[in-house]
């Protein structure tokens, strides 16, 4: 006697179109069709979302395939498996009934399953005299063979899109790491530009990203970022080109720090905005004092940072200048010089600091000292400490101004928000 094939639930349950439909499809099935049952789970596990499936029905559904004997899933009696709910939730890892329920009727209203319901709607198997499944009551696998195609399609597709993701996050950390090192470079070497401009820029675009941050937000970030790199590479080029910048040159900014200079009050590349840039050299420039303290420093290559940039770093300095505020930078000098005494920092290691790094970038690292307040416990051993690395040409003044403009940056953004 030919078996029967269940096609509509026991009790109240209606029959609908959708299973109905799950049905046709999985009677289509070619009898020698054959589908790796881990390998479709795993694509169902990568294109759930699309699918429709929650973790919890991935959960049962992998629950149920352990049911199958076998690795490879082929049409017939035999695909059909009948667990208890009390052994399916065993293997299900102990889900409550009604969320094993919801999981099941999740996958067959997904079309992933058949449920086939006995006369009685128990769940059982008649066997033949060779003790072969004859007859199964309960649910049917037949429909993962059916869509086998459809969710690998939509797992590649997904596992595209995550690729992508990971090269799009992957091009935004690059893009925003190399931004801010070359605008720490250029600021470090004098490099006429906006650069406050750039880095406010960077920092509009640097914010944490989710980990889920879908790709729509992804592609026009990395967009923006390449944009600005770009533009930022670009200004540094024609710089390098201009004072004709080799390999040869020192990298590490330690002919800037250790270096003796007097600067003059209006510089060479810079004025009163550190995004300005004039080429016109000053009366201060040409006169005898300006030229003893520049040594034989080339005069083609500025030789510390832009007055209006370490204010804008450090503006707190303002405070202790005698008008109110800097205007050059005696005035800073003085003004740091008066700072050094408030922090408790001791002449000794003030002197030291300005004999190993010159006098205004001495002056510098004080002022930061000062922006940086109370997380500088003591400010005499952090000035020593400075030093001692600029002695062994380990120190460098562009990242402690740059994080100082960061943080600049960061409190007005909470301060607006």
């Amino acid at each position: 006697m030919q078996p029967i094939l269940p096609t509509t639930p026991f009790g109240r349950r209606p029959l609908s179109a959708g299973l109905l439909a799950t049905q046709t499809l999985a009677a289509s099935t070619p009898d020698d069709a054959v589908v790796h049952k881990w390998r479709i789970l795993r694509a169902l596990t990568l294109a759930k979302g699309r699918l429709g499936l929650s973790d919890r029905a991935l959960n049962v559904l992998d629950a149920l395939l352990t049911f199958h004997p076998e690795t490879a899933l082929t049409p017939g009696a035999g695909l059909t498996v009948f667990p208890s709910n009390r052994e399916l939730a065993l293997r299900a890892r102990g889900p409550a009934l009604k969320t094993l329920q919801r999981a099941l009727a999740q996958l067959m209203e997904a079309g992933f399953i058949i449920r086939r319901d006995s006369p009685n709607g128990k769940r059982y198997a008649r066997r033949g005299q060779g003790g072969e499944i004859a007859q199964a009551f309960g649910f049917d696998l037949t429909p993962l063979i059916a869509r086998a195609a459809e969710i690998e399609a939509v797992a590649a597709e997904v596992e595209g899109e995550m690729r992508h993701i990971a090269l799009l996050r992957e091009r935004i950390t690059l893009h925003r790491r190399d931004i801010a090192k070359t605008i720490a470079m250029a600021v470090e070497a004098g490099a006429p530009g906006n650069w406050h401009g750039f880095m406010v820029r960077h920092q509009a675009l640097s914010g944490r990203l989710r980990r889920t941050e879908p790709m729509a937000d992804l592609e026009p970030l990395a967009a923006d970022l390449n944009a600005l790199h770009v533009e930022v590479a670009k200004y540094l080029e024609e710089f390098l080109k201009t004072h004709n910048v080799t390999c040869s040159d020192r990298q590490d900014g330690s002919d800037i720090q250790n270096s003796n200079i007097e600067l003059s009050e209006s510089e060479p590349c810079f004025r009163k905005s550190w995004g300005q840039s004039s080429n016109e050299p000053s009366e201060a420039d040409h006169s005898p004092s300006s030229k003893a303290g520049q040594g034989s420093a080339s005069p083609s290559k500025p030789q510390a940072y832009p007055l209006g940039m370490v204010i804008d770093a450090c503006p707190d300095l303002n405070d202790w200048a005698k008008s109110g505020s800097i205007g050059g930078w005696s005035e800073f000098v003085s003004a740091a010089g008066t700072a050094r005494s408030a922090l408790g920092i001791s002449p000794s290691a003030y002197e030291d600091a300005r004999e190993v790094m010159g006098e205004i970038p001495a002056a510098i690292v004080v002022a930061a000292i000062l922006q940086k307040g109370e997380s500088v416990r003591s400010p005499g051993s952090y000035l020593r400490g400075l030093t001692e690395k600029a002695r062994a040409g380990d120190f460098s003044l562009g990242p402690m101004l740059i994080a100082l403009l960061r943080a600049k940056v960061r409190s007005g953004e909470r301060k607006r928000a």
